[in-house]
């Protein structure tokens, strides 16, 4: 398919060609996408979406780059990026509306500014709130079906969407974003009024966690493996003896057991097989099943 020639002159955002995907992706690992496009207005969204389908064309949403592992292979048809530039709020009382491009400290960072309790906790979440919303991200015993009061979705065929918290089908890790193929434009969140200083030292304490606990520096999606019941992933690793164990480029982060890093150019096959393989020790070691929470995208 002429791509170039199908996309020319399209008011969709910025337009890239066999894009190196691990240029967008907080791993670092990744091949091509036929077409990568960066929206920055909801309609761009809207009309990318709906030209995509009616040219048959398969879509797939990468967000922010973060939480996701992309195969070496790269993705098919159009990858579209959610920009950073895709990031008003506004403040109606105490319901912070945010677009999803915005990065969550950014929200959260609003959200003290003008005296409203409730985002501290996820201050310190990576990447931006359509990922964050999609996948019920959480930090600290609060997630985003705790603060949400209603979403803002586009359908797999261009419709837009007003769907409350309770029709979300939030569970741990996961909301119909996933089940119906939905794209997250922006979210309400219903907060509190509190004390601003006091909404300051949450906010501040729960920032200097992530700065000091988390390996910031190195390429990472993230938490690798989901909380399994009972216990914590990051507590099963090192207790195996895996701080720090590394395999070429892939290595359990020294810092947070939790994180398996990219320490130059781990490929795909690398990481996924890095990742199986931590899994497969602690399950000998422990019994707990640990379950990826980094979703795999790509051809393979």
């Amino acid at each position: 398919m002429d791509y170039k020639s199908l996309y020319e002159n399209k008011d969709f955002g910025i337009i890239k060609f066999d894009e190196q995907l691990k240029n967008y992706t907080n791993f670092g690992i990744g091949g091509k996408a036929d077409v990568l496009v960066e929206v920055k207005e909801e309609y761009q969204l809207v009309d990318l979406i709906k030209f995509n389908q009616k040219n048959n064309i398969e879509t797939t949403i990468i967000g922010n780059g973060t939480n996701i592992l992309v195969t070496d292979k790269g993705i098919r048809g159009c990858v579209i990026i959610i920009s950073k530039n895709y990031d008003r709020i506004s403040l109606d009382g105490n319901l912070l509306r945010v677009s999803a491009g915005c990065l969550l400290s950014k929200a959260s960072k609003f959200s003290f500014e003008n005296s409203l309790t409730g985002m501290e906790e996820v201050s310190g979440i990576p990447g931006s709130l359509g990922g964050a919303v999609a996948m019920n991200a959480g930090a600290y015993g609060v997630e985003m079906k705790d603060i949400i009061k209603s979403v803002r979705l586009v359908s797999k065929t261009g419709e837009i969407l007003e769907v409350s918290n309770e029709d979300m089908d939030f569970s741990y890790r996961h909301s119909k974003v996933f089940d119906d193929d939905l794209v997250v434009s922006e979210a309400i969140f219903e907060l509190k009024k509190d004390d601003k200083e006091k909404i300051y030292e949450k906010y501040e304490d729960f920032t200097n966690r992530r700065v000091t606990k988390q390996p910031l520096d190195k390429k990472s999606a993230g938490s690798t493996f989901k909380r399994p019941v009972g216990s914590f992933a990051s507590k099963l690793i090192d207790e195996c003896g895996l701080r720090g164990y590394r395999k070429g480029d892939c290595q359990v982060s020294e810092k947070h057991c939790g994180f398996l890093i990219n320490n130059g150019n781990a490929s795909y096959e690398e990481m996924i097989n890095f990742i199986e393989e931590v899994a497969s020790i602690v399950f000998e070691k422990t019994g707990f099943k640990l379950e990826r929470e980094v979703k795999v995208i790509g051809e393979k």
